[in-house]
C-alpha cells in the first residue's frame, strides 16, 4: 500500500529545482461509484498543483469520466468531453484550452498522480486531465535498464518502492508527476481492471466528483 511517506523520498529533487517549500500541503478526495481515493498535492509542483485547486474549487471535474483504464499501468480522466458523452464517443482530447509547462522530477511510483499530455516538444501538461499509476512491480534489472537509458539515478528509497510496491518507470522524465495517492488504491485498482473497450474505455461509466478537504 502507498502511504504518505512516499512524498519524503523526493525532497531531494525538489531541493535541485529550487521548488523546497515549507506552506502546507493541500489534499483533495476523488469520489467514484465505486468508492473515494484520497490525493495529496505537491508543493514541489506549484503550477500544477495551482492548476488542479483552480478546477477543483470550481467544479470542473464533477460528473467527468475515468476513460481510459489499462491494468498495471493507470487510470486517466479529466477530458471535458466525456461529461456527456455517448458509448462510441472517442476520449481523450478535449482540454481546457491551455497547457501547463513541465515541472518534471519526481517518479512513477505506484499511487503517482500525474498530468496527461499531447506529444510536444516542450512536455508541456494538458490543462486538465491526469492519470493515477497502479503500475507493476520491477526488477533490479529492468530498473538498471531504465537508469541507463534515461539517464536517470534512482536513490536506495526509489528503488525500494519500486521493487515493493511497484509502478511504471517508463513514463519517468517524460510526464509531470504532481501529487500522490494517501489512500483509496484498491479503488483505483477496481478501476483499472474493469472490462474495457478497444479504446480502452471502460464499459461501465466511471464519474468523478472531486472536492478539496485540507
Amino acid at each position: 500500500m502507498v502511504t504518505r511517506g512516499f512524498l519524503s523520498l523526493l525532497v531531494g529533487l525538489a531541493i535541485l529545482a529550487g521548488c523546497e517549500q515549507k506552506e502546507k500541503e493541500r489534499k483533495a478526495v476523488i469520489s467514484t461509484n465505486l468508492g473515494d481515493i484520497t490525493i495529496l498535492l505537491y508543493n514541489s509542483t506549484p503550477k500544477h498543483r495551482d492548476n488542479f485547486i483552480k478546477l477543483v474549487e470550481s467544479g470542473f471535474y464533477d460528473s467527468l469520466l475515468f476513460h481510459r483504464v489499462i491494468p498495471h499501468f493507470m487510470i486517466q480522466g479529466g477530458d471535458p468531453l466525456s461529461k456527456n458523452a455517448p458509448r462510441e464517443k472517442q476520449l481523450g482530447s478535449g482540454n481546457t484550452g491551455e497547457y501547463i509547462e513541465a515541472e518534471i522530477g519526481a517518479p512513477h511510483i505506484r499511487g503517482a498522480l500525474a498530468a496527461a499530455r499531447p506529444a510536444n516538444p516542450k512536455k508541456e501538461s494538458s490543462g486538465c486531465q491526469f492519470y493515477i499509476v497502479t503500475g507493476k512491480k520491477l526488477t533490479s534489472e529492468e530498473l538498471d535498464r531504465f537508469e541507463l537509458e534515461k539517464n536517470i539515478k534512482y536513490n536506495e528509497a526509489q528503488r525500494k518502492l519500486y521493487l515493493e510496491e511497484g509502478g511504471y518507470p517508463y513514463l519517468d522524465m517524460e510526464y509531470t508527476v504532481f501529487g500522490e495517492v494517501l489512500s483509496g488504491m484498491d479503488v483505483a485498482d477496481q478501476i483499472s481492471r474493469l472490462e474495457r473497450d478497444e479504446k480502452d474505455r471502460p464499459l461501465t461509466d466511471i464519474r468523478m466528483h472531486i472536492k478539496m478537504i485540507d
